[in-house]
């Protein structure tokens, strides 16, 4: 499976990834949601403003999630190889 562009991901699909990874959404604030999980050392923050989401906040996710940006596309897509 070729790996996508970050950089063209809804907002939509941003939040069903965060799901699918387990992330619960805590709260929202000024236009900006907290998804923690327990493992995690710091919470998510998804600008809920755009549409789309910046292609920075994907990649701090990933690295906080320790995953990577394949992993994100097959997470999102159900399509493991």
């Amino acid at each position: 499976m070729p790996v996508g562009k970050l950089s063209n991901v809804k907002l939509s699909d941003y939040r069903e990834f965060l799901r699918k990874t387990g992330c619960k959404r805590i709260g929202v604030e000024g236009g900006h949601e907290k998804w923690v999980r327990k493992d995690l050392t710091r919470p998510i923050i998804v600008q809920t403003h755009k549409d789309i989401v910046p292609e920075f906040i994907i990649q701090n996710a990933l690295r906080n999630l320790g995953l990577t940006k394949k992993d994100f596309f097959e997470i999102l897509f159900d399509c493991k190889q």
